[in-house]
C-alpha cells in the first residue's frame, strides 16, 4: 500500500472514530469508556498519519489527545 493510500485510511478512520467519540460523549448515555477508547484509537490513527506526512506539531497534538483519552478511561472506567 502506498503512503498516500495509507494516510487516507488513517485520516478517514481517525475522523470517523473521532466523530463517534464526540457523539457518545455528548449523548450523556453512559458510554464514556467506549467514547474515550475511540478517542485513543482516533488519536493513534492520526498520529500514524502525522508521522508518515512528517507533521510534527500535529503529532504532538495527538499525543495530548491520547493522554486525555487515558485520563478519561481511568476516570470513567473502574480501574
Amino acid at each position: 500500500m502506498t503512503n498516500r493510500k495509507l494516510t487516507s485510511v488513517f485520516e478517514i478512520t481517525g475522523s470517523v472514530s473521532a466523530m463517534v467519540y464526540a457523539l457518545l460523549i455528548a449523548s450523556n448515555t453512559g458510554n464514556e469508556v467506549l467514547g474515550f477508547a475511540l478517542l485513543f484509537v482516533s488519536a493513534s490513527l492520526f498520529a500514524a498519519w502525522a508521522v508518515i506526512d512528517r507533521r510534527w506539531t500535529f503529532l504532538l497534538l495527538q499525543g495530548f489527545y491520547m493522554a486525555s483519552a487515558v485520563i478519561g478511561l481511568v476516570r470513567w472506567g473502574e480501574w
